[in-house]
């Protein structure tokens, strides 16, 4: 048990692992990490799928059973992510249990070639979770404009959700409301409420790393002194953004009704520039009711030498704004760079999954039985 990572649990900051992949389930490891690192959850994207599967640890008997059954890519790739979701699931579920169903969550991504059309983000999110058949699944639908209707009929429909690739805090509110919206279609179809969950994956990294590569164009020395402040002040107007949101009349109507709020989860929380803390996104956004993503390195950076002093949230509102006033202030677009990075987003997960096609496919055919 390390300190720093209880401390952060006891602030109110559940631990999610941001990977996953068979090796890490049948050898133990993720079992491991709840046991003694205070992870209570998972997630996964389409790069973490392909990297795991590339990799082929464990997979190869089940991408044979798949060949033999001649089946399509598509649905390979769909009945082996599944399959290591489910495996994850059953781990976590004495910690789901445990929390009333708040963590020991385990979330999985539509297909992300689905973004930008709703129907077809509904159709399957439906699919994921009568596939993955766990009652402590969450499934990602990306906070695109087409994913925002597609997150309220989905939570409508009782399918707990998280949301991700949220940039914006305009975005954010939009995504806050689409969940309420949810919850009132569920209540209206006599759901029980108390059931559905959501987190809202709001991206932190990918946000220093766009403004300070425009700071390092501008090069002044004003400039420079912005670096690295654009993502922890826009994640913690996120988190202002919430504490309005779920404390209005529309709120207590729903939460009266047995709902649960939608926690803020820190998400792309390792530091992608050297020069500073490794820790940066963990030790700056600790406050009650949020998860924290993390990949392995910055979990582990976290157990060695975060240091974690308490709310580090609260009170910080005003400066956090300034921070996002002095940039537009340098010509440095808020609206243009979230537009951006949600843009990337998309099309990163996109490529990882073209890739994992086409990885998926190689195996196919190179186990594939011999015909006769």
């Amino acid at each position: 048990m390390t300190d720093a990572l209880k401390r952060l649990s006891e602030e109110g900051v559940a631990i999610w692992l941001d990977d996953l992949s068979r090796k890490r389930i049948t050898s133990g490891n993720l079992a491991e990490l709840i046991d003694q690192q205070h992870v209570v959850g998972v997630t996964t994207n389409p790069t973490i799928f392909q990297k795991a599967i590339s990799a082929g640890d464990g997979y190869e008997q089940q991408v044979a059973d798949l060949a033999a059954r001649k089946v399509t890519v598509e649905e390979a790739i769909r009945m082996i992510t599944t399959a290591d979701v489910r495996d994850a699931a059953d781990i976590l579920r004495p910690v789901y249990d445990a929390t009333g169903g708040k963590d020991g969550r385990v979330s999985i991504e539509v297909d992300p070639r689905l973004a930008h059309n709703t129907k077809a983000t509904v159709a399957e999110a439906k699919q994921l979770a009568w596939l993955v058949d766990r009652p402590n699944t969450l499934i990602k639908i990306p906070a695109t404009r087409a994913g925002l209707p597609a997150i309220a009929e989905t939570i409508g429909l009782g399918i707990s959700v998280n949301v991700t690739l949220i940039f914006s805090l305009e975005r954010y509110r939009a995504v806050m409301d689409a969940y309420l919206s949810g919850l009132e279609k569920a209540k209206e179809r006599g759901l029980d409420l108390s059931l559905i969950h959501s987190v809202a994956s709001f991206f932190v990294s990918r946000v220093d790393t766009e403004i300070d590569k425009r700071l390092e164009g501008i090069g002044t020395d004003e400039a420079k002194a912005l670096r690295g402040k654009a993502a922890v002040a826009n994640a913690r107007l996120a988190y202002q953004a919430y504490e309005e949101v779920f404390s209005s009349d529309r709120w207590n109507a729903l939460e009266k009704a047995g709902a649960n709020k939608q926690r803020p989860l820190w998400a792309s929380t390792g530091v992608k520039d050297p020069a500073y803390p490794d820790t940066l996104y963990v030790t700056e956004l600790v406050a009650p009711n949020t998860v924290n993503t993390m990949p392995e390195a910055t979990l582990e950076a976290t157990e060695d030498h975060g240091e974690i002093s308490g709310d580090t949230v609260a009170g910080t509102y005003e400066q956090a704004r300034a921070d996002l006033d002095a940039l537009e202030r340098l010509g440095v677009s808020y609206d243009d760079v979230v537009q951006v990075l949600e843009d990337e987003g998309v099309e990163k997960f996109e490529a990882s999954w073209n890739d994992l096609l086409k990885s998926t496919q190689a195996e196919l055919e190179r186990l594939a039985p011999s015909e006769g």
